[in-house]
Formats: C-alpha cells, sequence, structure tokens
C-alpha cells in the first residue's frame, strides 16, 4: 500500500477542501454583513464566513443534529456565529434577515425545491445573494462515475434515494430560481478534483460510509460485494498520488440575486 508523503486524513471539509476555495473566492461576504449557510454541515464554510463578515453575523443550518453539535464544538472562539438544527426548506427564517445565502452541495436534497428557494429568498432582504455550489451531471464527475462502475457487479443502481445531481441541469435550476423569486441567475463552471484520502485504504472507508455504497453492498450477495469492494480498491489504488487520492469533479457555482 502506498502511502503519500502529505497524507490527511479524510472527511467532508478534506474532500471538498479545492470546490469551498472556490466558494469562498466567490462570495464576497463583506464586514457587517448577515450570513446564512444552508446544510453547513460541521460548519466550515460557516466559519469561514463568519471570519469575512467580522462584526456581522451568521447563521448555520443543518437537518443533521449530529453535525450541528460538530459545527458548535469547532466554532468555539467566534462569537458572530450560531448554528441550528433546522430544515432550510420550512424553517421559519425572520424575513430579510439575511444579506446573503451560501450553501455547499446543500441544496440538492429539497421535495419541493421551488418551494424550498422560495422559503430561503423570503429569508433574505430585496437584492440580497445567493452563492451556492451543486454538482454537475454525474457523467461529468469522475468520482461518482468510478463508483458506480463498480458497484455495478452488485445489480442496478437504486434511484429511489436523495438525488445528489437533481439541479445539474442549468435550465432546470435556472426555472426553479426563477420561479421562486431570484433574478439574475448565472451558472459558472467549477473544475476542481476531491480528495478521498492519503491511501486506497482510506479512501475505501470513506466511500463505504456513503449510504448508496453502504445499501448497495449490504444487499448483494456476500461475494458480489467482496469482488465490487475490490474494484473500488482498486480504483482508489491507481489514483494515488503524492498528494492523495484525487479524483476529477464538476460543480457549478451558481449565483443569483433576491428579485
Amino acid at each position: 500500500m502506498h502511502q503519500p508523503a502529505n497524507a490527511r486524513p479524510v472527511d467532508f471539509d478534506s474532500e471538498l477542501s479545492r470546490l469551498s476555495a472556490v466558494l469562498c473566492d466567490a462570495w464576497d461576504i463583506r464586514p457587517g454583513e448577515r450570513v446564512l449557510d444552508v446544510g453547513c454541515g460541521a460548519g466550515q464554510t460557516t466559519r469561514e464566513a463568519a471570519r469575512a463578515a467580522q462584526a456581522g453575523r451568521v447563521l448555520g443550518v443543518d437537518v443533521s443534529a449530529a453535525a450541528v453539535e460538530r459545527a458548535r464544538t469547532r466554532a468555539e472562539g467566534l462569537d458572530n456565529v450560531t448554528f441550528e438544527c433546522a430544515d432550510a426548506q420550512v424553517h421559519d427564517f425572520a424575513p430579510g434577515s439575511f444579506d446573503v445565502v451560501i450553501s455547499r452541495f446543500g441544496t440538492m436534497f429539497f421535495a419541493d425545491p421551488v418551494a424550498a428557494f422560495t422559503n430561503i429568498g423570503r429569508a433574505l432582504r430585496p437584492g440580497g445573494r445567493l452563492v451556492m455550489l451543486v454538482w454537475q451531471a454525474r457523467d461529468r464527475n469522475e468520482w461518482a462515475v468510478t463508483i458506480r462502475q463498480a458497484l455495478a457487479v452488485t445489480g442496478p443502481a437504486a434511484d429511489d434515494g436523495p438525488d445528489a445531481f437533481s439541479l445539474a441541469d442549468p435550465s432546470t435550476g435556472d426555472g426553479i430560481l426563477r420561479a421562486a423569486g431570484f433574478v439574475d441567475v448565472q451558472f459558472a463552471d467549477v473544475d476542481e478534483p476531491v480528495y478521498y484520502g492519503p491511501d486506497e485504504a482510506a479512501a475505501l472507508a470513506w466511500v463505504r460510509g456513503f449510504s448508496s455504497t453502504a445499501a448497495a453492498l449490504k444487499n448483494a450477495d456476500p461475494a458480489v460485494a467482496s469482488l465490487a469492494v475490490t474494484g473500488l480498491r482498486d480504483a482508489f489504488a491507481a489514483r494515488i498520488s503524492d498528494q492523495g487520492v484525487w479524483f476529477g469533479a464538476r460543480a457549478w457555482l451558481v449565483t443569483a440575486l433576491r428579485g
């Protein structure tokens, strides 16, 4: 097993580090602004936004209570950031209470996206900014293609779960946001890789934690599941560099204004 010289553990923040940098460069948060982070996870983007906002205030919301607890712990020492376990689709935000809404892959899973973005837009002041990252199509994301190919031996992929690629089509996303009251909707191509760990063992452990991977392996015959795991491990081993295991990824940087 190859161990890169610059090994780093893998979590969502390290996985998305290159993409997060693009988001931070684009959001243009100014001192004193009020910011809402939708799907904040463990709060990395929320903390970065809080540093940029300085005297402003930042609220991070996520439906995962465990993630919110981690976010609160990691934000100790920042006095302008708070976290709530809340569903941004329906949460009762004070109208016009934010200048900026940000999200790093936290908006693709809404049951009713028009209603959800309408609720989020209501929380923005008129002219307030939405800045978010969403995935482009599955076949443009090497990480997704590789995982699906390795798991193909277990049978057809289940398509009844959350769809990470629901906003991959810009025309669909544009229509949703305009129906929700946003204007000046723009999609910018982002081509940055994602990090899957320091070596193939770490990458395999990380991907086995994905709900779709875990379900496919659990439901397969043990021999078939073993074959799929071997395929994943081999794919990860083939992509190791001195910086660890990286896969190509494509996202959209979506910006819009509340009308």
